[in-house]
């Protein structure tokens, strides 16, 4: 064969396969794959920041958790997420055994025993349970989904086993994710939104009792008139309701006075009035709040915050990566971080609306709930507008768990996507 020849076909097959690449490229969702992409990039920047005085220097295991949880995306990205819950009961089962075998050998820090240590790696079994509780409620609502009391049996049970499990580690924060995801999925499943407020109305009662217990004679009836108009047995369901109600409005003060300890109480409250405890419990909120408004409306810069320089804020990088942001970009880069997210799950429903099954967009609007529920507990807990409750900022807050589970779902959400935009071909 001649030069000439030899040239010629090498570059036919250079522009085939650029042409093969830029068919690819023009595949990938862009919304759903740039958005955590740059997110991550920002978030190596800010935890490096954090880390200036320390005597430690992790930052860069953000990144390459993050190169590992890419490869792992795209690859799941790749297959039918109907595959996948072919074996939900036994992607659950593991799950659930791997919050279990946590209190057998789990590791402690920061008060909880949340973690299993695999060859030198402290692996959170509660991060992968959630996806885990997903998957499962996703096929389960798909054949049985909520339109009388009686389903919400299974769901419920379901949810209930990896709640109690993460509740005792202590992690509330993360047991609030699964009743979060419930919700949702549940909704989404054909739940009327009726119920969906009545779901919810004894922790708004709980909530009202301690706060504004005159608020309650009206709130109350209220639910009861709603559940004799939205729920069969009418007597029955209305009964049931005002015991529920009654229950959590008595039973709450009490709870409260009794059951909780001091300083478990202060972590649930100080957030209305950190300046009752400055140094104790009070600090993280109030260092917080002040180093994201020291951030003006353009920051100081990356790597040039001064609270964050100086380490005034404990485990910055990790649960309060929100005020590191706030102080090194300002309000500017704050708001579109949060309309980034904001996109982020807007893209997620359209993605599941167009999924070419029922248990496909129930996976997708499930890790949209798990999400965005973890980005507003964050982000209203660092600006001082709820309680401390330890939940990570996805994508920016440093954590090898929660990375690769954050990634994961990210690749079955581009499954979906893929295939409902196969679909839409035909």
């Amino acid at each position: 064969m001649t030069l000439l020849g030899l040239w010629g076909r090498r570059r036919s097959a250079l522009f085939s396969g650029s042409g093969a690449r830029r068919r690819w490229l023009a595949g990938v969702d862009k919304l759903l794959w740039w958005i955590p992409l740059g997110m991550i990039f920002l978030a190596g920047f800010l935890i490096a920041s954090t880390q200036r005085q320390a005597d430690y220097a992790d930052w860069y295991q953000h990144w390459v958790t993050a190169a590992v949880g890419m490869a792992i995306a795209l690859l799941l990205a790749r297959i039918p997420v109907e595959s996948i819950t072919r074996w939900p009961w036994v992607i659950y089962g593991v799950t659930v055994a791997s919050l279990i075998a946590v209190r057998v050998i789990g590791v402690s820090a920061l008060g909880a025993q949340s973690w299993i240590n695999i060859a030198g790696f402290n692996v959170q079994p509660s991060e992968f349970a959630k996806l885990g509780a997903i998957l499962l409620l996703a096929r389960v609502l798909s054949r049985h989904p909520v339109e009388r009391p009686v389903d919400l049996v299974r769901p419920v049970a379901i949810i209930s086993f990896p709640w109690l499990l993460v509740l005792v580690q202590p992690d509330l924060g993360t047991s609030l994710v699964f009743g979060a995801m419930l919700l949702v999925m549940m909704f989404w499943s054909g739940m009327p939104g009726s119920w969906l407020v009545l779901f919810m109305s004894p922790v708004i009662t709980a909530i009202v009792a301690g706060v504004f217990p005159w608020l309650l004679i009206g709130w109350i009836p209220a639910m009861v008139v709603l559940a004799w108009k939205s729920l069969p047995w009418k007597r029955l369901a209305a009964a049931a309701v005002l015991a529920v109600e009654a229950l959590f409005a008595i039973g709450t003060p009490w709870l409260w006075n009794n059951f909780l300890q001091p300083h478990q109480r202060d972590r649930l409250t100080l957030f209305l009035d950190p300046n009752k405890d400055p140094l104790g419990g009070g600090y993280h909120l109030l260092q917080s709040t002040v180093g994201i408004g020291s951030g003006g409306w353009f920051g100081t810069g990356l790597l040039q915050g001064h609270l964050t320089l100086l380490r005034f804020i404990p485990e910055q990088h990790t649960d309060f990566i929100f005020s590191a942001l706030g102080e090194e970009t300002g309000f500017l880069g704050s708001s579109l971080v949060v309309a980034g997210f904001v996109v982020w799950i807007w893209r997620l429903l359209q993605i599941a609306g167009k999924a070419r099954s029922d248990a496909e967009s129930l996976v997708v609007v499930g890790v949209g709930a798990m999400v965005m529920f973890q980005v507003v507990v964050n982000i209203n807990m660092t600006i001082g507008l709820g309680p401390i409750t330890g939940i990570p900022l996805p994508w920016l807050s440093y954590g090898r768990s929660a990375m690769l589970v954050n990634f994961i779902a990210l690749g079955l959400c581009a499954s979906v996507a893929r295939r409902g935009r196969q679909a839409s071909r035909w």
